[in-house]
């Protein structure tokens, strides 16, 4: 075992016993969560989670939240994470349960990465010769191709389908791309083809905890049996073995096994073989002698094709598009984060009874606008809108009424309500000091003729994929 891995838990459980000893665990825990998902995700999402108990022999540690949808999410994000901690904080530890706190009581029913469906999508589990597992809605068909990822979707549908020559793939990708998308899709395909196929889909982190384990139950033996039986290797997010040197051989001698019986294999990782740190160049050279295939960041065009897919398949949602657009153009940083806010917003409507609107949309979901979205002055829009319709920017501010400068005005006072956090008065000042009613009165006027009018919707829609792209 690690041995920073190993002192932390001698320290912890030598220190404190009984009950204690998991509350100073679990406190140890949070702090690492904190310091590695950063302040905003973890105030949100984790630092709500409660120790609510142990089991009677100390091997299952469970979990709550305060409402079942924050559960789920909870489970499908960061269930392995938490089981990897608490397994290597306390090694008592077999498992983590998460359940929603009003779950509590006779009957309840834990989320677990074994049980819930929410947690398929995660890359946490083995798939037994008949089970299926995978997230239903991860399919090649559910996938939208780009140009952004189309190599990736070419070579994960031919590998699937039987072309050995791409394997290994290797696919690589910021976070929340579509990686784990294309390894359920591989994996439903393969399924497909050959229904007695024995499957195997983890983490890294999965297969880091499963060796040590398998290590301190001096019964490697099977973990390797387990491993190199599989038909089809699925092993995601591969960076987090760096650094860890007797996993990284097992990971080898694993590869190599794999790879001389033919069988189909597919890694993901953050980042291109050569750019990743800690891990031993044989393993990273034995890994490219495949197809190495990236998946580049969503650009509007594809992150606007997501939304409306995803929608399609929320036949219960009623979505307009200026709100669909405002989703596309201020949720950039990556696809996972995007399907969030589209069940969130979701959510929010149906619990609070509420119609989904761009108002709405800015009430739930302000904070991830803010957070990805790219800074917007008035100026930038004045000069934007001018460059646009054929004027000069000093008409922004000027006194003239003429339908061909008022418009444009309108237009950008529109714009600076919807992309910056001014005010009415600040952006009526900045506009030649108009009243704030004269802002209210623009954006009104602009919101009804892109209803109507489809020449204005065309120009408006424009100058936000400009202004925001």
């Amino acid at each position: 075992m690690d041995q920073r891995v190993s002192g932390l838990a001698a320290n912890v459980s030598e220190s404190i016993d009984g009950s204690d000893m998991f509350t100073v665990a679990w406190s140890s825990i949070r702090d690492g969560l904190r310091r590695d998902c950063g302040a905003r995700l973890f105030d949100h999402w984790l630092k709500p989670i409660a120790l609510a108990g142990v089991s009677d022999d100390d091997s299952i540690v469970r979990l709550t939240l305060p409402s079942e949808f924050m559960a789920n999410w909870v489970a499908s994000h960061y269930a392995d994470r938490l089981t990897l901690a608490w397994r290597t904080t306390l090694p008592c530890v077999r498992e983590v349960r998460i359940a929603a706190a009003t779950d509590q009581g006779a009957g309840q029913t834990y989320l677990t990465t074994e049980s819930h469906p929410a947690v398929a999508a995660a890359p946490v589990v083995a798939i037994p010769a008949r089970g299926s597992g995978f997230d239903p809605r991860m399919t090649f068909d559910g996938f939208v191709v780009s140009e952004e990822n189309r190599m990736a979707a070419s070579a994960a549908r031919n590998l699937a389908q039987g072309a050995g020559r791409f394997s290994p793939l290797f696919l690589h990708s910021p976070t929340g791309q579509g990686k784990t998308h294309l390894m359920h899709a591989i994996g439903h395909e393969f399924r497909r083809r050959l229904p007695e196929a024995n499957i195997l889909y983890m983490s890294a982190e999965k297969f880091m905890v499963d060796f040590v384990s398998a290590m301190r139950d001096r019964d490697t033996l099977s973990f390797k049996s387990r491993l190199r039986s599989a038909d089809l290797l699925m092993i995601d997010d591969i960076q987090f073995i760096a650094g860890k040197g007797a996993t990284q051989e097992e990971f080898l001698h694993t590869v190599n096994e794999v790879m001389a019986a033919g069988k189909a294999l597919v890694i993901s990782a953050d980042r291109s073989p050569q750019a990743i740190d800690g891990i031993e160049g044989r393993i990273l050279s034995r890994l490219s002698s495949g197809l190495v295939a990236d998946i580049k960041p969503a650009g509007s065009a594809l992150r606007l094709a997501i939304v409306r897919a995803k929608l399609s398949a929320m036949t219960d949602v009623t979505m307009p598009d200026d709100v669909i657009e405002l989703l596309a153009a201020r949720i950039q940083s990556n696809i996972r984060e995007l399907e969030s806010a589209i069940n969130r917003l979701a959510a929010y409507a149906t619990l609070n009874g509420r119609t989904i609107d761009a108002d709405f949309a800015q009430e739930v979901l302000g904070e991830m606008f803010s957070a990805g979205q790219k800074r917007i002055t008035i100026d930038d829009i004045q000069k934007m809108v001018s460059t646009h319709f054929g004027m000069r920017q000093a008409e922004m501010v000027s006194a003239r009424r003429a339908r061909a400068v008022a418009r444009p005005r309108q237009i950008a006072m529109y714009l600076a309500k919807r992309l910056t956090p001014r005010s009415l008065p600040e952006i009526g000042r900045r506009f030649g000091g108009r009243d704030h009613t004269t802002v209210i009165h623009a954006v009104k006027q602009i919101e009804k003729l892109r209803g109507t009018d489809a020449d204005i919707d065309a120009d408006v829609r424009a100058l936000i994929r400009q202004l925001e792209g």
